[in-house]
């Protein structure tokens, strides 16, 4: 791959959406780096995987560097690793804060904050983070403080991003997802949470994939939260 190649970086793509978004990104022409704390090598030579835990301090400067010597640049970064424990709040444990924060936060934090004087070089930067509808409305049949805290959080640093950056050439949009079938939920759970979504069903994978890249693809968005939630966000 020559250096005029776009290049990709995306967080939890050992599964589930982050596995779905590499042959994505590679259909549109990406190199792609696919990180998550284990994951296997690539066949493909236009992909590179790094095992390493994005809530470590260091680890976006290993990522990015692992990803400029393979591929000498970066322009797109998609924030797509998180944890979500749900429980009532006074259940929480100090080891649910440190593992829900420490990805969805710090990991968010680590990576963006290493690879943004990249972006910028390219002038054509764009990162893109998951996010989750329970910030703005709120579930009582789905307690999740710590989920609303950290990605309430990344969410308003979307926005802060977007405008900090909008004259520089790069751009911070998120998803806001509803519930999604993927590993995390177990069978047996589908129904209960399909009936939190006002059309009746879990959102899958694919309405995920093409919102991020709808976004990807759309150069004059940016600070845009994008809701991929089944209605929840209008009201239920």
């Amino acid at each position: 791959m020559n250096t005029s190649t776009p290049v990709a970086v995306i967080t939890g793509a050992s599964r589930g959406i982050g596995a779905a978004l590499v042959p994505v990104y590679r259909a549109l022409g990406y190199g792609v780096v696919a990180v998550a704390r284990t994951i296997a090598d690539s066949t493909d030579p236009d992909v590179l995987t790094v095992g390493a835990d994005i809530g470590a301090p260091g680890a976006g400067d290993r990522i990015v560097a692992a990803a400029l010597h393979r591929f000498g640049r970066i322009d797109t970064v998609v924030n797509n690793a998180g944890i979500f424990v749900a429980k009532p709040f006074t259940e929480y444990t100090d080891a649910d804060y440190d593992a829900v924060l420490g990805v969805n936060v710090r990991g968010f934090f680590e990576l963006t904050r290493a690879a943004m004087p990249t972006l910028l070089h390219g002038g054509r930067g764009h990162v893109v983070t998951i996010s989750t509808t329970l910030v703005e409305h709120a579930n009582s049949v789905l307690p999740s403080v710590l989920a609303s805290l950290s990605k309430g959080g990344v969410t308003a640093a979307t926005r802060s991003l977007a405008i900090e950056y909008a004259g520089r050439g790069v751009r911070a949009n998120a998803v806001a997802l509803g519930v999604i079938d993927t590993p995390m939920h177990a069978p047996e759970t589908h129904e209960a949470l399909a009936a939190l979504h006002p059309v009746g069903r879990l959102g899958e994978i694919s309405d995920v994939v093409d919102a991020v890249r709808y976004l990807e693809t759309a150069p004059f968005v940016t600070g845009e939260i994008l809701h991929v939630d089944g209605g929840q966000s209008a009201g239920h």
